[in-house]
């Protein structure tokens, strides 16, 4: 996913901002309803990369921001009584804006002992393997990714399926072509034109794609032996905020909210 979703990026900046709700609210140090410091009072602002898929897209209107990070990060603002803002932003340099540009990131973020190092994360409320999806009629078998070698493999620039393909050529185990993309959506229509043999990305993501294209991708291989956990990503600082996060997500759990959401974007039948 986007070791996290991605890697630590120092350089970036914010394309778009969505508010979904009247007004931001003026500068505070505190929320109005908790201990919690916040960019702003009442408010809880989110840095999001719209467009991966299901976690995070446009409606229809090319405006409203929709997915299942969204379902879940604007169900925990609700639940700790604060409206919630996302902040389009580009992947690369994502995290270095928490704080300056936003409170929190909810974008398919995978926990890796990296990033622990230079913020904090709520608990998991997701899980992810690797995959690789195959053009439908593609019958080459893999069973492992070894056998990418001599293969051309689009990935989502800066994401795990990079950096993990990328040790793999490095390291001389396979050689293999990647192709690096800004967006996800670049690495299927590569797979659509022939561009590429194949496509390494979140399974939750492949999810989302082949539920809405069962007649032109294919799972070639889930890497089950290395499960990832996404989290909300937020400041070392930012302790109070993140236990308050923990508990609405706690509860979130307990009363079905995830599940119900993991269900319809995914599909019943999408393993986690």
């Amino acid at each position: 996913m986007k070791k996290l979703k991605k890697t630590v990026a120092l350089l970036g900046a914010v394309a778009l901002s969505i508010s979904l709700f009247a007004g931001c609210g003026k500068k505070a140090e505190k929320a109005d309803n908790g201990s919690f410091k916040l960019k702003n009072a009442g408010v809880l602002s989110v840095g999001c990369e719209v467009g991966y898929p299901p976690f995070e897209d446009f409606a229809e209107d090319g405006k409203t921001p929709i997915g299942y990070d969204i379902d879940i990060i604007t169900e925990v603002a609700k639940r700790l009584g604060l409206k919630v803002n996302i902040i389009n932003t580009a992947w690369d340099g994502i995290f270095a804006g928490i704080d300056e540009n936003y409170d929190v990131v909810c974008s398919a973020c995978t926990i890796t002992q990296e990033r622990l190092e230079s913020m904090l994360f709520s608990d998991t409320y997701i899980s992810n393997y690797q995959a690789v999806i195959l053009k439908k009629g593609n019958t080459k078998q893999i069973t492992s990714f070894k056998d990418l070698d001599g293969m051309t493999v689009a990935v989502q620039k800066e994401t795990t399926s990079d950096e993990l393909l990328s040790d793999y050529k490095s390291t001389g185990t396979i050689s293999i072509e990647i192709v690096a993309n800004e967006k996800v959506l670049s690495c299927f229509t590569q797979l659509d034109n022939g561009e590429v043999d194949a496509v390494c990305v979140d399974s939750t993501v492949a999810d989302g794609y082949l539920g809405k294209n069962p007649d032109k991708y294919v799972y070639a291989f889930k890497d089950q032996s290395e499960p990832e956990f996404f989290g909300i990503a937020m400041g070392l600082n930012s302790t109070e905020l993140r236990d308050a996060i923990n508990k609405a997500l706690a509860e979130m759990e307990k009363d079905g909210f995830i599940k119900d959401t993991y269900e319809y974007w995914f599909g019943a039948n999408a393993a986690e």
